[in-house]
């Protein structure tokens, strides 16, 4: 007889299935790793295992304790399926954002579940992270998994993941795509293939709103948006993202991902969710560009059954104007297309203050990117923070700009929608659009609302 002790002995050796329909036949063969045929669904569930199998080794989980975590809802169900079989307690926190059915998938497997508000800092005591910290310590044989910093995370991945993808490709392949929320999955198989395979090229995908990609070009952090996909992104820095084995990240917005996962199911036969569709789109526009020939592996992350009622249902992808709904404007790129090519104004960090005013005066405009030696955006410049500087007497007009900068909080990519333009403006700062980590265009209000005005004409 050929079986498995228990459940947990069934995570991991998933299918790799080819895409037909969705990529072009002259673009690079794309490879998808069904990680929604896990036990509960998820690629979560091999990272929960392997972290809760060394806790218990280590003996950080004690007889009669309970396990308690942050989750998107993925990782808590591989944590309860584990805990149901070894006998534990659980309890999860999760923002309000996520789809009922992950709640209640929860719920079914006996865990209690704490649900906070989404949009409020990283820091702040009701943010999910921090109310899972607090139940824990307040909780007596509390164990807290901790996803998002725990180096478990990171090598349950190096460890089967990529060994996996690996057998199964031969190594044979030319790019890695995988989307970054708590970065294990990127982070894990990238070490694997650093050391075993260094010839693949391993390409990150952030949606807009999380800090991943605007952290990785900038090394600083954004103020981070919500946005509607889920599973994918975060508004925090995570010690499980090893960014030094990643060769670039993209950015994909909700459209986007939500339009290439129903594609993903209604084309392919792949039930999966909504970040399944951020990887694919990545890999599908990175197959175009090389062409045929070449192969990308991605992940498929977790199962469509997460999301029977929200992008799964046509009313909901109505309702936030994701099937070309008259809210959609288009995308940031086409407003760079009508502008016609212009000037980027740029300054160093070493460049004296009398220089930015000149700038300012010049070109007309009220702020100044600051780039590093490699073009990269590293802070901004305003009127006001020369204004200020200049009245405090922090800096002179020799003084050099770094004295002054802050850090950029608007950054976008080209494919971003117009919408995602208004939470920048919001806080009072211009679009800088960025295309692999360097400067293509800034975007205020005024060219909007001429862009706009012109569609109308």
């Amino acid at each position: 007889m050929q079986s498995f002790a228990n459940i947990l002995d069934a995570v991991g050796r998933t299918p790799l299935v080819r895409l037909n329909k969705v990529v072009g036949p002259n673009d690079a063969a794309v490879y998808v790793k069904c990680e929604y045929m896990n036990p509960t669904g998820s690629i979560k569930d091999r990272m929960a295992v392997y972290i809760l199998n060394q806790a218990l080794k280590r003996g950080e989980i004690k007889p009669g304790g309970t396990i308690v975590e942050n989750t998107s809802g993925n990782t808590g169900q591989g944590v309860a399926m584990w805990a149901c079989v070894n006998g534990f307690r659980c309890v999860f926190t999760m923002p309000d954002k996520m789809s009922i059915e992950k709640v209640n998938m929860l719920k079914a497997f006996g865990a209690e579940v704490v649900i906070t508000p989404t949009d409020v800092p990283g820091d702040s005591p009701q943010h999910y992270v921090e109310t899972a910290k607090r139940i824990a310590r307040e909780t007596p044989n509390g164990f807290y998994v901790n996803q998002y910093h725990n180096q478990d995370n990171i090598q349950a991945h190096e460890l089967s993941t990529g060994p996996e993808i690996l057998e199964q490709t031969g190594g044979k392949f030319d790019v890695f795509v995988s989307g970054a929320g708590t970065g294990g999955t990127l982070s894990g198989v990238g070490r694997c293939f650093k050391k075993k395979a260094p010839h693949i090229r391993i390409v990150g995908v952030d949606p807009i709103g999380s800090v991943h990609y605007h952290y990785y070009y900038t090394k600083t952090m954004p103020t981070p948006h919500v946005y509607k996909v889920e599973g994918i992104g975060e508004d925090i820095l995570c010690d499980a993202m090893d960014y030094s084995v990643v060769d670039e990240f993209h950015q994909v917005n909700d459209k986007e991902s939500f339009a290439m996962a129903r594609r993903l199911v209604r084309e392919e036969g792949l039930f999966c969710g909504g970040s399944s569709g951020s990887n694919v789109h990545i890999a599908v526009r990175l197959a175009k560009e090389l062409g045929k020939g070449k192969t990308i592996v991605t992940v498929l992350p977790d199962s469509g059954t997460r999301y029977i009622t929200k992008f799964l249902q046509d009313s909901w992808m109505r309702d936030y104007g994701f099937l070309g709904s008259d809210r959609d404007l288009g995308l940031v790129e086409e407003i760079l297309a009508v502008r016609g090519k212009t000037t980027i104004i740029t300054a160093t960090q070493e460049t004296p203050v009398s220089r930015i005013i000149e700038l300012f005066k010049t070109h007309g405009v009220s702020q100044v990117p600051i780039v590093d030696a490699s073009g990269h955006p590293s802070g901004m410049v305003h009127e006001v923070d020369v204004l200020r500087g200049l009245q405090e007497g922090k800096v002179t007009l020799q003084s050099a700009a770094k004295g002054i900068s802050h850090p950029v909080g608007g950054l976008i990519y080209p494919k971003a929608r117009i919408e995602e333009l208004f939470r920048i403006f919001e806080t009072d700062q211009v679009g800088v659009v960025v295309d692999a980590g360097a400067i293509v265009g800034i975007v205020s209000k005024i060219d909007v609302l001429e862009f706009m005005a012109g569609r109308g004409r």
